[in-house]
C-alpha cells in the first residue's frame, strides 16, 4: 500500500514538471512569434521608407525631365519665331542695299527732268528728251512701289517730324511757325514702312 502511494507521488511529481516545462515551452514559442513579429514589422517599415524614398526620386526624375521638355519646347518656338522673321525681314528689306544704290541715280534723272521743264523751249529734241525722262521715272517707281518702296516728300509748312526728317539747317523765317518745314532739299524714302532714307529738309526756328 505504501508502495503504491509513492508510485502515485512521483507520477504526480512527474506530470506537475511535465506541466510546467510545456508552459515553459508555450511561453518561449509566445516570445519567439513576438519577436517574429517585431522583426516582420520592422522589415516592413523599412520597406515601405525604401519605397516612398523611390517614389519621390522617380518623381524629382519625371519633374525634371517635364521641365527640360517645356524649356525644349519653348525654345523651339523662340527658333521658329525668329527664323520667320529673319525669312519675313530677309524678303522685305533683301533689296534695301539695290534701293539704296538706285535713289541716287532716280534723284539725278529727277533733277535733269526739272531742268527741261523749266528750260521751256519749242526744241523738238528736248521734248523727246524729256518725254523719255518722264516715261523712265514713271516705270521706275511703279517698279519700286511693287517692292514697297515709298517717297517721303513733306511739304513746306508741315510740322518737323524727326522719324522721317533730317534737318538741314534751322533759319528765321518771317511769317513761318517754329519747327516747321520751309523747303525740301531732296526727298526720302521707306521700304516696307522702314525709313532707308530721311528728307533732308530745311526748319524754321
Amino acid at each position: 500500500m505504501a508502495e503504491e502511494q509513492k508510485v502515485d507521488g512521483q507520477s504526480a511529481e512527474e506530470n506537475s514538471t511535465q506541466a510546467s516545462n510545456e508552459s515553459d515551452q508555450a511561453q518561449e514559442t509566445e516570445q519567439g512569434n513576438d519577436n517574429g513579429s517585431e522583426v516582420s514589422d520592422e522589415l516592413a517599415a523599412l520597406e515601405a521608407e525604401e519605397l516612398i524614398a523611390h517614389i519621390k526620386k522617380v518623381q524629382a526624375k519625371a519633374d525634371e525631365n517635364w521641365d527640360i521638355a517645356l524649356r525644349t519646347k519653348a525654345e523651339m518656338e523662340n527658333v521658329r519665331r525668329r527664323t520667320e522673321k529673319e525669312i519675313s525681314n530677309a524678303r522685305k528689306f533683301g533689296v534695301e542695299k539695290l534701293v539704296n544704290e538706285i535713289l541716287p541715280v532716280k534723284d539725278s534723272m529727277e533733277m535733269g527732268l526739272k531742268a527741261a521743264i523749266e528750260l521751256d523751249t519749242d526744241d523738238e529734241a528736248v521734248h523727246k528728251i524729256r518725254e523719255g525722262m518722264e516715261l523712265t521715272l514713271k516705270m521706275m517707281n511703279d517698279a519700286m512701289t511693287k517692292i514697297g518702296v515709298k517717297e517721303v516728300a513733306p511739304q513746306e509748312g508741315e510740322p518737323f517730324n524727326a522719324d522721317f526728317h533730317q534737318a538741314m539747317s534751322m533759319q528765321e523765317v518771317p511769317g513761318r511757325d517754329p519747327n516747321t518745314i520751309v523747303a525740301v532739299v531732296q526727298k526720302g524714302y521707306t521700304l516696307n514702312d522702314r525709313l532707308i532714307r530721311p528728307a533732308m529738309v530745311m526748319v524754321a526756328k
